[in-house]
């Protein structure tokens, strides 16, 4: 009796064990694709989905508030997906949201990810429909990867084919580069330049002092200093200009400041005047009403 006694608790125990695990399952599973709780539904068009599939997340600034519900084809260019988000959030979805697809990480699962809009404020109903974004495909990036790797390989060629012939060819440039007498040569033709150029200068200088060529040098002066002149004269009128403008400026807003001082000083006059022919006024009338009352008596 005692060894049934046991197996029966033992096996009630397990019963317990497996509804409460059962019923906790229930409630994650629930929890996590919106079964309990106030929920509301929107839509989006896209045409292509990206092997996004009926149970993935939805997104909104990194956090999940919802998961998609079913996807429709409706032609052969257009996708409708319909998402189940958290009632709570609704209030943060505008009607200019933004819906797109993306991956969880590079190689994830995909999520439906909604942008918050900019100018709108009005809120989302509920089945009501965002704008859709679309999103980069895998195969459009491995493609943009790949045409950057050819480029790449195409410049490694042409530098090398460059490197080759700077080495063995017989050009001008890698003749510059090998050769140490054609170095010697450029660089003594650079000298000779910077020579010259100086030897020019001192020949100027000298036909400034020339009879024949001084009156031309001269004239050249003459006109440096009247330019330099010129532009003294429009710097100081400016200058002048300026400071005439700042004393009328400053002159404006002392006239102002008095006229606003005297506006003051007056209807503080007439406040004043006011509040004593009312004073006045209040003690006629208490003298009335006490000649009044002494008459009563």
């Amino acid at each position: 009796m005692d060894k049934q006694s046991g197996y029966t608790w033992k096996l009630g125990m397990f019963v317990t064990i497996g509804l409460l695990l059962f019923i906790m399952a229930i409630y994650f599973i629930g929890k996590q694709k919106n079964l309990f709780g106030s929920t509301f539904n929107i839509t989006s068009q896209f045409k292509t989905v990206s092997g996004l599939e009926v149970g993935n997340n939805v997104r909104f600034s990194g956090i999940n508030i919802g998961t998609v519900e079913e996807i429709q084809l409706i032609n052969d260019s257009s996708v409708v997906v319909r998402m189940v988000i958290k009632d709570e959030v609704r209030e943060f979805i505008k009607t200019d949201a933004r819906a797109s697809i993306g991956s969880d990480g590079l190689m994830g699962d995909k999520v439906l990810t909604i942008s918050p809009g900019v100018k709108s404020t009005k809120v989302i109903e509920n089945g009501g429909a965002i704008a859709s974004v679309n999103g980069i495909e895998m195969q459009d990036l491995m493609k943009s990867v790949k045409k950057s790797v050819d480029n790449a390989a195409v410049i490694t060629d042409e530098l090398a084919i460059f490197s080759h012939s700077m080495n063995t060819g017989n050009g001008a440039l890698a003749r510059l580069v090998r050769d140490d007498k054609m170095a010697n040569s450029v660089s003594n033709t650079l000298s000779n330049l910077e020579s010259g150029t100086k030897g020019f200068s001192e020949n100027m200088e000298a036909a400034k002092s020339n009879f024949l060529l001084k009156g031309y040098f001269k004239k050249k002066e003459k006109e440096k200093e009247k330019k330099k002149e010129e532009i003294k004269e429009q710097q100081e009128e400016q200058q002048k200009k300026a400071e005439k403008e700042k004393e009328e400026k400053a002159k404006e807003e002392k006239e102002k400041a008095e006229k606003a001082e005297k506006e003051k000083a007056k209807a503080e006059k007439e406040k004043a005047e006011k509040a004593k022919e009312e004073k006045e006024k209040l003690e006629k009338q208490k003298a009335e009403e006490a000649k009044k009352a002494e008459k009563g008596k």
